[in-house]
């Protein structure tokens, strides 16, 4: 019992009551305390007070256990409301990063554009480096210097565009090539070839030097910056310093993670093993075999990710592609539907066919319900009953994969074909570059008048965007491996891995042609972080998921701080590299066909 501030019980009252406007009701016994001054518990309120008192927040508490006149509760009532907060917390969280990462509407192409440009200019930036380092300053390597140098040049610099840098990409990209700019100044007055000859003479010179490589260097770093890329934002994208802009959008628009899903197919088709048997010979039949043998690894991790995925109640972007669709399983329908269309219609042809399948595609999503589907399912609702309406988005959306695979292969052809001299590839980069702008141009016609892009779709724009995104990449990449091949003719015995080998065409001067191919290039390909991206991709993209889901359980992403998040970045991709790296130190290429 409490004691009244006259020593007794006001007869008029009982133990406690709740007067609101309209009603009032005591309070059970059990949610008054007990104390010089009791108070009702909070978690008892909810289900005492009227909706118009809750409504406004207020209630008077009449009694001699509460003091003389009315006494305000709204302290109580917050509490409450924090009280509930706390206990919803746990089971809210997957909701809360599901929300973070949807109803996003994407950036400007003119910023992704930027964007794809800069890493070229790091490779050719870390590739001047090693130039100018050990050849010209005697620096010697190690595997660690190489690997941090790699890492710090190549990686870092990603990681900052994407998140603390995304607003000053322009004055990266004026950094970088000051950088590369004074680096080559310092090269060319240092060279120990051609020392006295003019700069005119030495480009002619250049220009008649043949290109000897295992690989074309482009496309080899196409592939490992579109890796580093998607790495960094499938974990960085639950940090809040990771734009929003960056992030894959909702139904409209383009993102930077939608280019990175677009772009992994491009790079992929242009290596398939339907291209390389153009320069290697072999029947038809026999790639189509080992083709779709290849795809079994994929069914695996697709499944196996699914049922990690349900069982562990990991987040998920409902809209991305559905309840139990994911990228593998897109990868697995583009691989088999490409492999039979490239046995039925010659290699040369890809583009047509490409042109034909999103042409065709567009034309059913503007005049028949396929949209309808792909957004509210067979029932107009939004259902999810039903394998089709549970994985609508990924089932339909492949098709504009296909075509962007094809556009590929017909990219790869052009680009693995074999040329002599350097002026070739010349051509070759602006080639790219011209038709890389008329996709540009088509593409700004197309979303005024036909459509926006929509990675949710894979419709005609998209399709359209993530070629003409690729290829100007992909021609900046070029360009830039034939500065640093001219960084290289500078120099003697220059050696710089993943890049073009340098030999000497018959009708000149063979003095330098002993030094234009060295042996050592061979034990640099080791020290060298693209190429052991390269190497393992696949392995190097299963140990992005898997760290990012461990981060994920166990850090708080949503209320990180910056400098929290990026140190927790950061040391994600070193992990990873560094694991990669060692691998390919020890020549070892882990694959699972």
């Amino acid at each position: 019992m409490c004691p009244s501030q006259e020593g007794g019980r006001n007869p008029g009252q009982g133990r406690g009551s709740l007067d609101t406007s309209r009603d009032q009701q005591p309070l059970p016994s059990a949610c008054i305390g007990q104390g010089e001054e009791q108070r009702p518990d909070p978690v008892c309120l909810p289900g005492l007070l009227p909706r118009s008192a809750q409504a406004r927040w207020k209630v008077t508490v009449k009694g001699p256990c509460f003091g003389q006149g009315p006494r305000e509760l709204d302290c109580l009532l917050l509490r409450h409301k924090r009280v509930k907060k706390q206990r919803k917390k746990k089971m809210s969280q997957k909701q809360m990063k599901e929300a973070f990462v949807s109803n996003l509407n994407g950036t400007s192409v003119l910023e992704i554009t930027q964007g794809l440009c800069f890493p070229a200019f790091c490779i050719l930036c870390r590739g001047l480096l090693i130039i100018f380092s050990q050849h010209l300053c005697s620096f010697s390597h190690t595997w660690r210097t190489r690997f941090f140098i790699d890492f710090v040049v190549l990686v870092v610099p990603l990681v900052s565009t994407l998140t603390i840098l995304s607003s000053f990409i322009l004055l990266e990209h004026l950094a970088v090539m000051i950088c590369w700019v004074g680096l080559l100044y310092q090269i060319y007055q240092r060279r120990t070839c051609y020392a006295r000859v003019p700069l005119q003479k030495i480009l002619e010179k250049f220009m008649k030097i043949s290109l000897e490589s295992e690989y074309n260097p482009a496309i080899a770093c196409y592939r490992v910056i579109n890796s580093v890329f998607t790495a960094i934002a499938i974990l960085a994208v639950d940090f809040p310093l990771f734009p929003r802009r960056f992030a894959k959008t909702e139904l409209y628009g383009t993102g930077a993670m939608d280019f990175g899903v677009g772009s992994f197919v491009f790079g992929t088709a242009m290596v398939c093993l339907e291209v390389r048997r153009k320069y290697m010979g072999g029947s038809k039949f026999y790639y189509l075999t080992k083709s779709l043998y290849s795809s079994w690894p994929l069914f695996f991790l697709g499944i196996g990710r699914l049922i990690v995925i349900k069982s562990i109640d990991y987040q998920e972007h409902l809209t991305e592609y559905g309840v139990h669709w994911n990228f593998f399983f897109t990868i697995i329908v583009v691989k088999l539907i490409t492999s039979l269309l490239l046995i039925i219609f010659p290699l040369n042809k890809s583009w047509i066919v490409a042109v034909s399948i999103t042409m065709l595609y567009q034309l059913a999503l503007a005049f028949t319900p396929l949209k309808r589907l792909i957004l509210y399912g067979t029932d107009g609702s939004g259902t999810r009953v039903g394998l089709l309406n549970a994985n609508r988005e990924g089932i339909i959306s492949s098709l504009g994969y296909v075509a962007i695979h094809m556009a590929g292969v017909q990219t790869g052809l052009y680009v693995l074909k074999n040329r002599t001299h350097i002026k070739d590839w010349v051509k070759v980069a602006c080639c790219l570059l011209l038709v890389s702008i008329s996709l540009f141009i088509s593409l700004y016609v197309l979303q005024v008048n036909t459509e926006a892009v929509s990675r949710r779709m894979a419709n005609l724009a998209f399709c359209v965007w993530v070629v003409a995104s690729s290829l100007i990449l992909l021609s900046c990449l070029l360009l830039s491996d034939i500065v640093l091949s001219f960084a290289k003719f500078l120099v003697k015995g220059a050696l710089v891995p993943c890049s073009w080998k340098l030999i000497q065409a018959p009708s000149t001067n063979k003095k330098h042609s002993e030094f234009l191919v060295p042996e050592a290039e061979r034990k640099e390909s080791h020290l060298c972080l693209v190429t052991a991206l390269n190497r393992n991709q696949l392995i190097f993209f299963l140990l992005s998921n898997i760290t990012t889901g461990l981060i994920n359980l166990t850090v708080d992403t949503l209320h990180s701080s910056t400098m929290w998040a990026l140190f927790i970045l950061n040391l994600y991709m070193f992990t990873n590299c560094l694991i990669v790296y060692i691998l390919n130190l020890q020549g070892k290429s882990i694959k699972f066909w």
